[in-house]
């Protein structure tokens, strides 16, 4: 079982810049697919940013690309998102997530449903 404990949401003005951190526990860290989701209340939840177990580039969803970086750290069984120019709309909760990635390389990242594993969400809130 993989326990996911996230931080580093707050409260900040638009144009400005949080760092969220998801621990993951060590044991299976570098097997991991590695995402970053998020909801607001009453909507679906969102494909954000994610890295797969073996590395490489990251994925975005285009409303972040550009501003969002996602990096994963195997040494501290950490991963990383680095949010600048945050506007209103990035304002949610933000989960991070996991799934058994090796060998299911040709799984899609952007689909929540296919990660087993989840944080307990850390709140951004963008204000105007």
């Amino acid at each position: 079982q993989v326990q996911l404990v996230e931080s580093g949401g707050g409260l900040v003005q638009a144009g400005g810049s949080l760092r969220l951190s998801c621990s993951a526990s060590a044991r299976v860290f570098s097997t991991l697919d590695m995402g970053w989701f998020r909801q607001t209340p009453g909507k679906e939840r969102e494909f954000v940013s994610g890295i797969r177990w073996i590395g490489g580039s990251p994925y975005y969803a285009d409303s972040v690309e550009g501003r969002f970086t996602a990096s994963r750290d195997y040494a501290k069984n950490t991963l990383y998102l680095q949010m600048n120019s945050l506007n209103p709309d990035d304002t949610a909760m933000y989960y991070c997530a996991a799934r058994l990635g090796a060998g299911g390389d040709g799984i899609s990242m952007f689909t929540g449903d296919t990660y087993a594993y989840w944080g307990q969400g850390t709140q951004v809130t963008v204000s105007s």
